[in-house]
């Protein structure tokens, strides 16, 4: 059964959440990723966040451009934690759908990550599910370490051959 569900408005949206699925992957999390247009199939979608916990879902990330409302109405009907990701706009940056995901009314709360935050969203979803899963949060405090290893050794790079020399890698 699937812990997560990955859901986007357009396949314009894919390389964008494959990012978020790929950090799921990392962890051994299972998902479910779906393309679902609120505004074009809204019965489509309403099935969809009234069916996700039945189908085992702890966590929905739903990423949205423009109007961004999709997050939105997940969050509205999905009694759990939904991860909002803003898509990058060609009209306005991205703005937009950062400014109407982050601005939900009281009572319906999305966590928001940055504009084509992907990855951040995923990592988000692990964290929420290892607060009760203490091997997933075992797997998170590794991959956190190895960031930090993966700084100091781009530091000792950097030591070691100079700034102009790293510059070109």
């Amino acid at each position: 059964m699937a812990k997560v569900g990955i859901v986007m408005g357009s396949d314009s949206d894919m390389p964008v959440m494959a990012k978020a699925a790929e950090m799921l992957d990392k962890f051994g999390i299972s998902y479910e990723m779906t393309i679902i247009s609120a505004h074009r199939e809204p019965d489509v979608f309403f099935e969809y966040a009234k069916t996700a916990e039945d189908k085992g879902f702890k966590v929905i990330i739903a990423g949205a451009g423009m109007a961004a409302h999709l997050p939105g109405m997940c969050a509205a009907i999905f009694p759990m934690p939904v991860i909002g990701i803003p898509m990058h706009t060609t009209s306005l940056g991205g703005k937009d759908s950062l400014y109407s995901i982050v601005q939900m009314p009281s009572g319906i709360p999305v966590a928001t990550v940055a504009i084509n935050g992907g990855a951040n969203a995923g990592i988000l979803a692990a964290k929420i599910l290892a607060t009760s899963d203490p091997e997933l949060l075992g797997k998170l405090k590794e991959y956190s370490a190895s960031l930090k290893e993966s700084v100091k050794a781009k530091d000792a790079r950097l030591q070691e051959v100079g700034y102009k020399a790293y510059m070109e890698k």
